[in-house]
Order: C-alpha cells, then structure tokens, then sequence
C-alpha cells in the first residue's frame, strides 16, 4: 500500500543547471537541444532521488522551463493574439519575456509565496484546443526508468481564477469552453497505464471562494472525475485551510483530497466529512515551504489526531506544498556551523523526513527498527537542542523591545512635504530609479571572491567603488534627477542585510526558484535580530561624495525582509519583524546622519506576505504598517522617506499603504496597465507616487514615443505634482546595454512631457 507522497519538487537542478542553461540559449550561446538535454537530465535525477528515498507517489509534469502556469496556457493553446505568428519554445519563452516588439505576459506572485507566475490571458477570440505533448512525454520518460509517476496539472478553477480576461469580464465565464479540453487532457492520459493517478492543484480553494465559484466545484470534478474510469483524480489545495471546497468535493467522484495541515490547521475541522465519503486524504504535514527540520514526534501526534477520525486506511502522508519553495539539499552546504546546520531539512531531506514519518507511523513493528528508533531519537535530541541554543536567545534585543518608546516619525505628511520640497528642490516629474543596476560578471566574481578570501578587501572595495563611480558617471551624462550607487555590494536585497544582522544565516546554495531562470538564495533568521553596526552608510556616503546631486540611501524593509526569509517558527511573525525594524530604524538615523537626505526601505512584498484568508488580514495589516513606521521612526521631517512595492494590486490596500506613511511610493504598473492607479485618484491618496513607466523584466527597450504615450496617460490619472518618473523595479537583473538605452529614452520622454506642459 503506497503511504506517502511528495506534491512536487524543485526544478532548477542542485547547481542551478537549468537557470545556466536558459541564460544560454537566451544569449544565444548554445542551441534549444542542449536545453532539453539539461531538463532531462534534472528530470531523471529528481526522480530518482524520490525513488531512492521510498516517496510513492513521485510526481511528473511538476517540471518547467519557465512556469507551470505558462505550461497550462500551452496545454490549452490560450496564446495571446499578439504571440499566435510564434511557434515552439520561441513561442513560449517569448509569452513569458517579450521580445522587441511585443509585451511579456503579465507575471506575478503566486498567492503568498516569493515564486512569480505567468498570469494568463483570455479572449474570445481563443481557440483552445489540447496539447498534452509535454505531459504524455514527461510519463514516458520517468516510465523508462521503472518510475510510475502520478501526473500533475493546474487545475481548471485555479487557471481560471488567477486569470485575466482581456475585456475585463469574468474568468470564470470561460469555464465551458475550457473543460472540455482538460477532459480531453484526462482522456489522453488514461491511455497511458492500466492505473493513472492525476493530481490537480487547486490551491485557489484555500482563499475566500464566491458563491458563484463554489457553484462550480461540484459540476466540474462530477465531469473530471467520470472522464476516464482508470484515472484517479486527487484535488490538491495549499498554503491555507480549504473547508468550503473539501465540503462539495467529498460529494464528486475524485479518488482523494490532499490539504496542507502545517499552514491550514483549520482543515482538521473537516475530517468527518472526509470520513464518511470514503475519500483518501493526502495529509501534509510535512513542511514545504519552510527549512527548519520536522519534529517528528509532533507530526505523528498530528497523524494520531487525524487518524482518530479517520483511520489509517485511506491516509497518505505528504509535503504540505510542492518542495519548490525550499533549497535543494542542506549537504551542499559546506561552510555552515554544524550546530545550525543541524536543525535545517531542505528539498532532499524533506523527502527522508517523509519516509521516515511514514514508517513510523504505519508500521507497527518499527519499535523493534533500531535505524527508525535511532532516526526518533536524533529527530527529538535536534529539536531540543535548537529550543535551547544560546544562538537563539538575546536579552538585550528582548530588553530593547521592551523599553520601545517611539514608534512612528514626527508631523504629518502635509508638513514634511513641503519642508522636503524645500529643502531638497526637486521639481514636479522628478526622474529616478528603484535602486539596483545591472550585477555585472566582473563585480559578481570580486563579490565572491572576496568572501572567499581570494582577494583583500582594498581589492574589493577598488572595484565596488569603481562601479559605483561609472554608475553616477551615467546617471550624470543623462540628467537623472534622484540618483542611485547601484548597489554592487549587494547579492540580494534581502541577503545583504541578512549577513549583516545577528540573527541571521545565510547559504552557500541555498537557492530557490522565483521565476523563469531568476534564483534567489533567501537568508534565513533562527535568532532574536540586532544590527551590530551600520550596514550601508559607508558605501552611501561614498556614493553622495562623488556628485553634487542627490543619492537615495537604499535599505530593504522589515516586512520584505521577512517574507523574504525563510523565518523562524518558534516565535510569532509579528515579533519577529519588530526586532528587525528597529535594527533598520537605526540604519536611517545613521543615513541621515551622515547627510543622506532621501532613504528609499523598499517593502516589495508587503503585499505578498497577506494572508490568504480575509479573517486574518486586519491583523496582519495592523503589525505590517506598524513595523514599517516603526523602522522610519527615527526620520527627521525633512529626510524623505521613499518605499517600492511590486507585483500588487493596490486596489484593496491602498488605505493600508496610505497608513504607511511613506512620503513617496513607487510601483510596478508597466505589465499591469494603468487601472490600478485609478484607485489611488478615488481615494484621494495624498502622497507622492512613482508609477514604473517601463516593464524591467523585459529585454526589450521602449522607445521614447512609448514612454511619453505613458507618462501622458499617468498625468490622465494623477496630477504632475505628485507624480515621480521610473522604471517598475530594480535594473539589477537586465543588461548594461537595455538599462542605458531604457534610461535615457525615460530621461528624454520626461523632457519632451515637460516641454508640452
């Protein structure tokens, strides 16, 4: 009887192969074969890593060049008008990046996690029809090894649900026209084996679902499940509870249900009516999104509770999410102090902690195991020697908390604004960028080997320094208004600060997917945080002495900084970023100290770290702002604050945002669109705003007609005295050669507005 299951795996290869062998072919260094050949390769050795670790259920079809998401439009041929003259991967990588002549598809997070996904488009115009190509060969292939995968697809009401349609209308009102394809789908796959097991992600279920969305569920996995009697079909929903939904589909003929008990406790209150259906449940309990090692004997108390409803007959023991979302292998880690390595389980060890679980749970004669009872054993001693660790606990960060007394900076925004439009004297239209610029190979290798002591640090700082001066140099040669140092000190703008803070571990190759072949290597917090000394001060005041104009200090949130973490899960959330806006609250006091007059704290995800659940927004709302006041606490009146969010839509927290009390925001809205400004105008929002006026994770340089058509349809929107000129996010990720052109089309748009003004 098959007890345990893994609900999908990190693609990218324990190297990153598949993020180096995309960059290629996108360069045009090697030829699309040598990209199937590398995915391939990472396929089989995942699988087989499964394999060798006892996981049952081992998934196909959860590999991707770029995206599931982008995977599933293909499948059912939903490509935009403007990519149909396309074929093959050109057609498919060029949906995802752009080209010179046409926008990338809209990209964006993918509910609460730091992974980003392609949003679909939808017209009337579509013909869908099934491409099962990749699905059929992917089982083929892991079915040469001897491996009898489970198959893996988005699911219908999910695609639909995090959709767009290009009329504005209802997603949902597709579903006719894109149900038959998926049966389609299920039938090709049932010709594949005598028994086919299909899991269908549906983590849409696990948000607040409309009356007319919960209409749906039943009639469309009735019709799912009935398309090919040997296909089992296993509705898979993550990252929350999702009651509503288990309670219709306990009622359709689906084989099981897999739900995510680590993040949505709250399922345990339907575990009757999953009994009484006879349904198999896939309960994950292990956890996949986070790094800390499991403990062991709390998840088979967990089992035991399930169990007691339930029984053991029809559970399966499972990831609480794909394994996406965490590093590969903790073995990669060569530098790190043994003691904390030892409380850690990334990709690869998650799949032990699985099978470990697994036996011990189901297996009756495992008391007499001595390797199981040995496993126990080690699992609780780690345990316990984390919960106890003198790395973990600081008194004196605790005291400060303790003794806070201000909590938000002095005067309102109508008051520092025109003290800062004073002092700084910037005009209306003021053009800047988001901080980063390109990360180039010469600065990437002194990074590293610096650190690896390879070189000594005058070495070091000669080059940063050096790249910082030609970065001014630039700015400068195209009138810039607000400049930047680039920053190539920084490897990540949450890892930086990471390796500066007390409190904080960092990684070799702890590298996760964020999208395409984009990886970020999250630091992660097992302590209380303090800032031993200043983190950036002496690189921006570097930066300020080599230009009469104005340098953005540039510091990353405590809200980002922590949904960008992997964080630790013996302390609440909110406390935690506490302790991390006041290290950084002492960061601006320090800048502006040192005559830095603007300070931009980025909070990139503030959005994304929402709870998926409207019952648990207000509170997270309620400790998000306060932190970030917390952190510019320490700004006087005439240091102007600036804050970037990207990847969100504002329209149902713009009165948080607004509570913020940042006096500039600047945003993403180049993929977007416009609409979403719309809002800040119905709101009568008062601060100043930096809609980004160009698409960054683009190659493609607009043109300067492009960029007046934008900016005149922001000045439709928002009056020019609040309006600052941008790119939508950091350059960090682009070529010298896009950035420089980009820059100075935005710099020349800006000058042609003003003149027609």
């Amino acid at each position: 009887m098959s007890k345990n299951y893994v609900t999908g795996f990190p693609r990218i290869g324990e190297q990153r192969e598949l993020k180096k062998v995309l960059e290629s072919f996108w360069a045009k260094k090697v030829p699309f074969n040598e990209v199937e050949t590398i995915a391939k390769n990472l396929r089989q050795r995942h699988w087989e890593y499964q394999r060798n670790a006892g996981i049952d259920y081992i998934s196909s079809n959860d590999f991707s060049l770029y995206d599931t998401m982008l995977d599933t439009s293909i499948m059912l041929n939903a490509i935009p008008k403007r990519f149909r003259d396309l074929t093959d991967e050109t057609l498919y990588f060029t949906m995802a990046r752009g080209d010179k002549t046409r926008i990338a598809m809209e990209m964006t997070k993918w509910f609460n996690t730091n992974y980003h996904y392609i949003v679909p488009e939808l017209s009337l115009e579509d013909h869908y029809k099934a491409n099962a190509s990749k699905i059929i060969n992917e089982y083929m292939e892991a079915k040469k090894l001897g491996i009898k995968t489970k198959i893996n697809l988005i699911g219908p009401l999910t695609f639909l649900g995090l959709s767009k349609r290009i009329d504005g209308k209802d997603p949902y009102e597709f579903l006719g026209r894109v149900l038959p394809i998926y049966e389609e789908v299920l039938s090709r796959i049932g010709t594949l084996d005598d028994i086919i097991t299909v899991q269908i992600d549906e983590p849409i279920f696990v948000k607040d679902l409309e009356p007319k969305v919960k209409s749906l569920i039943k009639p469309t996995y009735d019709r799912l499940s009935t398309t090919a009697s040997n296909v089992k079909l296993i509705v898979t929903s993550y990252f929350e509870h999702a009651n509503e939904a288990t309670k219709i589909l306990v009622n359709t003929p689906i084989w099981g249900l897999g739900l995510d008990f680590v993040y949505g406790e709250e399922n345990l209150e339907v575990l009757d009516f999953i009994a009484k259906s006879g349904k198999h449940l896939i309960a994950g309990v292990v956890d996949g999104r986070n790094i800390w090692k499991n403990d062991f004997q709390k998840t088979l108390n967990l089992l035991d509770k399930i169990s007691q409803t339930l029984g053991k007959e029809n559970l399966i023991i499972s990831t609480s999410c794909s394994l996406l979302h965490v590093p590969f292998s903790i073995t990669l880690e060569k530098h790190m102090k043994e003691e904390i390595k030892n409380w850690l389980s990334f990709a690869v060890e998650k799949l032990d902690e699985i099978t470990i679980i697994s036996r011990l749970f189901f297996e009756e004669h495992h008391k007499h195991d001595k390797n199981l009872h040995d496993a126990l054993r080690e699992n609780t001693q780690a345990n316990l020697n984390r919960r106890s660790s003198k790395r973990i606990h600081d008194d004196l960060v605790l005291q400060k908390i303790k003794n806070l007394q201000k909590f938000q900076r002095d005067g309102q925004f109508e008051e520092r604004i025109k003290i800062q439009r004073k002092t700084l004297g910037y005009s209306d239209l003021t053009t800047t960028t988001i901080g980063s610029f390109p990360q180039t190979g010469e600065i990437r290798t002194a990074r590293s080997q610096y650190k690896k002591n390879l070189i000594s640090k005058k070495d070091y700082e000669s080059c940063m320094k050096h790249y910082i001066d030609e970065c001014i140099a630039f700015q400068e040669e195209i009138d810039l208004d607000v400049l930047v140092h680039g920053e190539p000190e920084r490897n990540d703008m949450v890892e930086y600060f990471g390796e500066q803070l007390k409190g904080y571990g960092f990684t070799q190759n702890g590298w996760v997917q964020s999208y395409g072949s984009r990886c970020v290597k999250p630091p992660f917090i097992y302590g209380d945080i303090s800032r031993p000394k200043p983190m950036t001060v002496e690189w921006i005041t570097y930066a300020q002495s080599k230009t009469n104009k104005i340098i953005k200090g540039m510091l990353t949130g405590p809200v980002t900084i922590l949904n960008w973490s992997f964080v630790r899960d013996d302390k609440p959330r909110h406390i935690v970023a506490q302790e991390i806006a006041v290290a950084i609250s002492e960061e601006v006091d320090d800048l502006q100290n040192a005559g830095i007059k603007i300070i931009q704290i980025d909070e990139a995800a503030f959005k994304e770290g929402y709870p998926l659940r409207t019952d648990k927004i207000k509170e997270y709302e309620k400790w998000a702002v306060a932190n970030f006041k917390l952190c510019a606490s320490t700004a006087r009146k005439e240091t102007q604050i600036h804050t970037h969010m990207c990847y969100s839509e504002f329209n149902d927290i713009i009165k948080t945002i607004e509570a913020m009390d940042a006096d500039v925001i600047t945003i993403e809205t180049a993929r977007s669109g416009n609409e979403l400004l719309k809002i800040f105008k119905k709101v009568g929002y008062k601060q100043e705003i930096g809609p980004g006026v160009y698409d960054i994770h683009s190659p493609r340089v607009p043109s300067v007609e492009e960029i007046v058509k934008q900016i005149n349809r922001l000045l439709e929107v928002l009056p020019k005295e609040q309006l600052w000129i941008n790119p939508d996010c950091g350059l960090k990720t682009r070529g010298w050669s896009e950035v420089k052109q980009s820059l100075e089309n935005m710099v020349k748009a800006v000058k042609l507005v003003k003149s027609s003004l």
